[in-house]
């Protein structure tokens, strides 16, 4: 059988005893090393589940996956995945290849960013779209996720921003020649997707568009979601800018319509002057 199986967010503890007892199980067992990351690495998941563990980047996953998959007719293989295996990202293609190939799959579900977020006092029933923030080049500046975000925000909805993470990438010289030289890992913290968002502000200004967000428009930055030293920041858009919330990994928030319970919840953890945007109308909406 092949077992998907969620780690949670924090760190090796996190994983549920229905997945350890699993992992436990397992002849060989596949840590999905390219979309998340979790507090303490691999070593760490290895001593507490004493289990040797094997790396599984984007291009084992996605290109040679039947490797993952060879033997599991035969015995249990786990697949790994930081938060919960269809979270932030699907593997949706490791199941249907296991179905195709006639390999029995069980998914053995963990918290992941999409609940987790919950706790910085939004609702989880009044988020819209989630969209993905990804990092600019000098030639690529994408906008959509910004259209998706004031969507969300038309219809009174906030926004899970998840910001991009760079894992084993190459370079487009190293890809065209071939070379297995990789770059060093990135992760986007709040402060540079703030800092894309409000450039994307001031572009459409510049267009003449009434933008969907501003300067002034209340966001919430978190970090590290699950871990003893998590980050949660309520502040303008402008404000999270200049925010350091310490190492990753960070996702961003961009409200709309307020309940007052949400309200109070985001003043636990709110810069100075952050919510002086309210309506006194019925303290439930933004100016912004």
């Amino acid at each position: 059988m092949l077992y998907l199986i969620g780690l949670g967010l924090g760190d090796a503890a996190d994983i549920t005893v229905k997945g350890l007892e699993a992992v436990r199980r397992c002849s060989r067992v596949y840590l999905e090393a390219y979309t998340s990351l979790l507090t303490g690495g691999k070593e760490a998941l290895e001593q507490l589940y004493g289990r040797e563990l094997l790396y599984a980047d984007r291009e084992l996953v996605e290109q040679r996956a039947d490797e993952i998959l060879s033997g599991a007719e035969v015995s249990d293989v786990g697949f790994l995945v930081v938060g919960d295996p269809f979270g932030a990202t699907t593997h949706s293609d490791l199941v249907l290849r296991a179905v195709h190939a006639g390999i029995p799959y069980r998914v053995i579900h963990n918290a992941s960013i999409m609940n987790a977020v919950g706790c910085c006092g939004l609702q989880l029933y009044n988020f819209g779209e989630t969209v993905s923030v990804v990092f600019w080049t000098e030639t690529w500046t994408p906008e959509s996720f910004y259209d998706k975000i004031c969507k969300n925000r038309k219809a009174g909805l906030h926004t899970l921003c998840l910001l991009d993470i760079k894992m084993k990438e190459q370079t487009i010289e190293n890809l065209m020649r071939g070379k297995k030289i990789y770059e060093p890992p990135r992760f986007m913290s709040v402060s540079q997707a703030a800092d894309q968002l409000l450039q994307i502000v001031q572009r459409r200004r510049d267009q003449g568009e009434e933008p969907g967000l501003t300067e002034e428009t209340v966001c919430v930055g978190v970090a590290r979601i699950g871990a003893e030293d998590q980050e949660i920041r309520t502040a303008t858009l402008r404000q999270l800018t200049s925010c350091d919330l310490g190492a990753p990994l960070h996702s961003l928030m961009v409200t709309g319509q307020l309940h007052p319970l949400e309200v109070d919840m985001l003043r636990l953890s709110a810069e100075p002057n952050a919510l002086d945007h309210l309506r006194a109308t019925d303290g439930s909406t933004f100016t912004s």
